[in-house]
């Protein structure tokens, strides 16, 4: 009777807080039986909104299409990149790549081509006071489990997970523990168009660690055909309607279709769990399509992505959100579902939660730098019509060569067409020699981007008040895009060196261990014989601890962009 009772509160807390949308406090008297919600991210890669709950029945989803009958569909959801590394750094920190310096992609692992260029592999250094968003959740009592793309341009700090792993997962928590978990989609990437087979990606179905071994057996050399040769598909008209480039999209649907089969393993996972009403699930993707001239251009092909929110309990199901909401909004978004306060540093805006901001957002901003070996600076802005585009290089043609995207067949045919002159007017604006110094598209009218409007006097009003945002933003945020690569690394590597963090200096304070680090913004992380033997990751250093002379403690330091610490044992 008393657990009937309290779910009852729980659930009343819980309608208040996401009728409201965080913007009254609860009463002092429902603070103890308030309920910690967990929070599941499934994070799809390389995909725009071509699924049935967003307009396209190419396929169905009856997975994805259960999540939207219950949940929110956002409509105006965009990357900060076209490439994943810069997202998941916004979505990560709460910040724009380009105020970071993590606009480049990507720096931990440069192509054969960017290292002739001098190009080492380096990691981004965050100012002092910015920390991952899981480990404040970390801090606030959540167990974070990542599952298992990182790529976030620096490697996390020790202390940003519980575990990050391809066995993560929510099920090997401290049973009382409130959970943000996230698991990211490979099987939905670029590469999966050329590389369908597909063995390194068949893990992304993510059983259980007990589960494993007998899941791998079954389907270890299992090969991926075409969803349907006969499958009808739309193309484009940026690309030829060859038989290459169909392929290529139907391939593309396929992975798709894998890929709503892994989010409802992951849902059935959570209801035999009894947690899917405990639960917020978040799906979205890490930016637009995999296809050329999505990927890594900032046209909404390569920037808006689908998003579907699940409230528990089904709350708000069959919603249609049309706010702009830009990734830099995701971290202080998650930190606000959990009333958690978002750091002072962080650029993005929360729109749910209990520090919702009070006004919407007018523009989404965006950036284009280096990708692999090639260097190009865009900056776009968009409101909810029109997309501005600012060239920084105009000189360079549009379109340049990256030995990767050239795996795919579809970009070879692109390329096979282009040499003899067999593409047609929209094909062949990519293949331009220079370009213009600004763009603008209507985006209602033109949802492809192929009509340049920044010459139209008709427009001058709207161009006008779009490049003065991006001049503005840019100065807000003190983009760093116009600095040298070269300098930028010696700014956080001197002479090209990492710095590496200082080691923990231990004290005793009133019979505790006292743990102190002379590098600035530095998190320390500590592990008792018991963490050891449960398998558990460092856990985070607040306050002094409690000793026992028998049993010793290990003790890191690190602060990310610099090498951790060394490992030391306090006995």
């Amino acid at each position: 009777m008393k657990n009937k009772k309290q779910s009852i509160i729980n659930l009343t807390v819980v309608i208040f807080l996401l009728l409201t949308g965080g913007c009254q406090k609860i009463p002092d008297e429902s603070i103890e039986s308030k309920e910690k919600f967990n929070v599941l991210w499934l994070v799809a890669e390389d995909l725009g909104p071509y699924i049935p709950p967003f307009g396209d029945s190419t396929i169905k989803t009856p997975h994805l299409s259960r999540l939207a009958a219950e949940g929110v569909r956002y409509n105006n959801v965009f990357s900060v990149s076209g490439v994943c590394s810069p997202s998941r750094a916004a979505l990560a920190t709460g910040m724009y790549p380009t105020s970071i310096g993590a606009h480049h992609m990507r720096t931990l692992y440069q192509q054969p081509a960017a290292k002739k260029m001098g190009i080492i592999n380096y990691e981004v250094v965050l100012p002092a006071e910015v920390k991952m968003v899981s480990e404040i959740l970390r801090e606030n009592g959540y167990y974070t489990s990542n599952n298992s793309k990182e790529d976030y341009q620096f490697l996390p700090s020790q202390m940003a997970w519980d575990e990050s792993s391809i066995y993560a997962h929510w099920r090997n928590r401290p049973i009382e523990k409130p959970f943000y978990s996230m698991f990211s989609f490979m099987v939905t990437h670029e590469s999966s168009i050329w590389n369908p087979t597909g063995k390194k990606h068949d893990l992304d179905v993510f059983p259980p660690p007990r589960t494993v071994k007998r899941w791998w057996k079954k389907f270890q050399n299992k090969f991926l055909p075409l969803i349907d040769e006969n499958l009808s598909v739309v193309i484009p008209p940026y690309l030829p309607r060859t038989e290459k480039v169909v392929n290529d999209v139907r391939r593309m649907y396929s992975n798709i279709s894998r890929m709503d089969d892994h989010v409802g393993n992951i849902l059935t996972q959570l209801e035999e769990d009894g947690l899917l009403e405990n639960t917020i699930i978040v799906w979205f993707t890490d930016h637009g399509g995999p296809l050329p001239r999505q990927k890594r251009l900032l046209y909404d092909a390569g920037l808006h992505v689908p998003m579907i929110v699940r409230y528990p309990n089904k709350l708000r199901a069959g919603e249609i959100d049309d706010r702009l909401i830009s990734f830099v909004d995701f971290a202080p978004t998650l930190l606000s579902m959990m009333d958690i306060k978002p750091p002072e540093y962080m650029q993005g805006l929360a729109f749910e939660g209990e520090y919702k901001n009070s006004e919407e957002r007018k523009f989404i901003h965006a950036a284009a730098d280096r990708f692999d070996e090639t260097y190009d600076m865009i900056r776009a802005v968009r409101n909810k019509r029109f997309k501005y585009l600012k060239n920084f290089q105009p000189q360079t043609p549009y379109y340049l060569p990256l030995a990767y995207r050239e795996n795919m067949a579809s970009m070879q045919e692109l390329l096979r067409l282009q040499q003899i002159d067999s593409l047609n007017k929209e094909q062949a604006l990519w293949f331009r020699e220079t370009k213009p110094i600004e763009e603008l598209f209507d985006t209602y009218s033109d949802p492809h981007e192929l009509n340049n409007l920044a010459e139209d006097p008709q427009f001058k009003g709207i161009l006008n008040e779009l490049r003065r945002e991006c001049e503005m933003w840019m100065d807000k945020i003190k983009d760093m895009g116009h600095i040298p690569e070269q300098e930028l690394i010696n700014t956080f590597w001197p002479e090209k060196i990492q710095p590496l963090t200082a080691n923990p200096v231990f004290d005793i304070e009133d019979g505790k261990l006292k743990i102190t680090c002379q590098t600035e913004g530095a998190s320390i992380g500590y592990k008792r014989l018991q963490d050891l033997e449960e398998g558990l990751g460092w856990q985070i250093y607040k306050s002094p601890l409690d000793i026992d002379q028998e049993t010793p403690i290990l003790v890191i330091a690190h602060r990310i962009g610099f090498a951790p610490s060394d490992t030391l044992k306090w006995n």
